[in-house]
């Protein structure tokens, strides 16, 4: 069976999950994730969130915003397999931009990869815990720009001082008695005091002090509002002694 490459160096249309469809040249297939050209951006996304792929309908010249044959700038070398979790650790410290829920993408930097999620720097967000079963799609930003056109010295690549463990369950866990914020807090449920995590299962107090469940396989993301507060007034606090 030809699969998926019977469509390499070919204009597709795809859905991914949550129904977000793109347009644009296949140009890389790799274990487990594929890459598109739209015209602009290379967008790299995982295998298990492909719903549909198909040829894109004819266009004319003046529709058509792809190139032919676009490069890769991130091909694997032969001896690497080009894979997800490869590609993230490849990224790791540039400027990217992921989708994971919701209406909006989220812009910053890769600080570790893990088992099964990735450690996340945005400066809206600061550090957020992304799982990389929910990770939509990637794209790389230019080497010459920034998110928002902040200085880099405004978004410096400092890995999370954040202990780490494994997987996402337990990096969870560690964070019981923490007020935590799942999927950027675009439901207010999913915002509370975590209480317990167990068998798959956690437990948050609402801000009426009501408990709320919510099944962990369906989480995306999390942060910490209150570690990520402490961090930047420590930040503040030391940039301040320097400059006196």
């Amino acid at each position: 069976m030809k699969g998926l490459n019977q469509f390499l160096n070919t204009d597709v249309e795809v859905v991914i999950s949550g129904d977000t469809r793109f347009v644009g040249t296949l140009i890389d297939i790799g274990q487990d994730i594929f890459v598109i050209f739209d015209g602009c951006n290379y967008l790299y996304i995982p295998l298990l969130h492909l719903h549909q792929i198909n040829k894109a309908k004819i266009m004319t010249s003046t529709e058509k915003p792809f190139l032919i044959n676009p490069e890769d700038p991130m091909i694997e070398a032969e001896t690497q397999a080009f894979s997800y979790r490869n590609t993230l650790n490849k990224v790791k410290g540039q400027f990217i931009e992921v989708y994971v829920t919701g209406g909006r993408s989220i812009h910053g930097y890769v600080t570790n990869v893990l088992n099964d999620y990735i450690v996340f720097f945005s400066p809206v967000f600061k550090i957020l815990f992304i799982s990389m079963h929910h990770l939509k799609w990637f794209t790389p930003y230019s080497t010459e720009q920034t998110p928002y056109t902040l200085d880099n010295s405004q978004l410096p690549v400092v890995p999370s001082k954040v202990p780490l463990v494994r997987n996402f369950e337990e990096q969870i866990k560690k964070n019981i008695g923490e007020l935590v914020i799942f999927d950027m807090g675009e439901v207010p449920e999913k915002v509370g005091l975590l209480k317990d995590v167990s068998n798959n299962i956690i437990e948050l107090i609402n801000a009426s002090g009501e408990p709320v469940i919510w099944k962990l396989n369906h989480l995306k993301t999390m942060h910490l509002p209150l570690l990520n507060s402490r961090r930047q007034f420590f930040v503040s606090y030391c940039a301040k002694e320097i400059t006196n």
